[in-house]
């Protein structure tokens, strides 16, 4: 007889499905919470992930900006060495220039004073050898003596032919007094000029050298920083990628995990208290049965 009720239950479908549906919310719960698993250990990788890129970026750029100001400043210092070069050897080749030019008209002076000491020296020797064999001792003005009269011009700054006292010797060995001075002076002035001109050109030449040197270190240095800027550059270029995908990733795990209107507590909470409802609902309908 209970078979044969059994059978004939018009709760049985009902039942049927009030059980395939606590089923399947049993399965959805167990596949919520696979799910809840995964995206809280994807979120959280993720979030370690686009934290620890977005700080790498940010210490790269950084650097590369540190490294630019590096490499501009360089540039500067490098651009402002070549210009003291080239300012230096331009004086250099002046100092030359004009070195060479004094060099030429001091020779001269030199080879001018030694050919007029010659010819003095000869004029005053030919005046000489007339005078003696002539007796001419009486036709050097009044009586004084060729001696005297060339003390006395000796001490007497020549004036050129408008000198009236010291008479012909002695205008010849004022002349012969001057060009003789000119010629020591002009060598003195020679010896100068070459020593300061030697001394600027060691010094220059020193300076340039140093100078040199230093724009050849900063091109190094500018050559390695720039180098690094580069690497550094496509070291952050790779990185952005890598934060770029960390962000869309963030996005797709946003709308799989964290969009979905009730948090997962909440959504836990409903459908333990849907298949409760459900459980207990089947409780009366099997009570129904038996009391059938």
């Amino acid at each position: 007889m209970v078979a044969d009720r059994a059978a004939e239950d018009p709760f049985m479908k009902v039942k049927k499905m009030i059980k395939d549906l606590i089923v399947k919310l049993m399965e959805e719960a167990n596949s919520e919470a696979d799910q809840h698993a995964y995206c809280e250990t994807e979120l959280a990788t993720n979030k370690q992930t686009r934290e620890n890129k977005a700080a790498e970026v940010e210490e790269l750029t950084a650097k590369i900006d540190e490294l630019a100001a590096l490499s501009s400043e360089l540039t500067a210092e490098i651009a402002a060495l070549a210009d003291d070069m080239a300012a230096l050897t331009s004086k250099r080749a002046e100092a030359t220039k004009i070195r060479n030019e004094e060099k030429s008209v001091n020779a001269k002076t030199v080879a001018d004073a030694k050919e007029a000491q010659l010819a003095v020296e000869a004029a005053t020797k030919v005046l000489k050898d007339y005078y003696a064999a002539a007796g001419g001792a009486a036709l050097l003005q009044g009586a004084r003596s060729m001696q005297q009269e060339m003390s006395d011009a000796s001490l007497t700054p020549y004036k050129g032919m408008q000198a009236e006292g010291g008479g012909i010797f002695g205008l010849l060995e004022v002349i012969l007094s001057d060009f003789s001075r000119l010629e020591t002076e002009t060598n003195s002035m020679e010896d100068e000029a070459t020593s300061a001109y030697d001394k600027f050109m060691n010094e220059s030449e020193e300076s340039l050298a140093v100078k040199e040197t230093e724009k050849k270190h900063r091109t190094n240095k500018k050559d390695r920083t720039d180098q690094s800027i580069t690497e550094l550059t496509k070291e952050r270029q790779l990185t952005q990628g890598e934060l770029d995908a960390a962000l869309d990733y963030y996005d797709k795990l946003k709308a799989d995990c964290v969009d979905k209107g009730l948090s997962y507590e909440e959504r836990v909470k409903s459908r333990e208290a849907e298949v409760q409802s459900l459980q207990e609902a089947l409780q009366i309908l099997e009570g129904e049965d038996l009391a059938a």
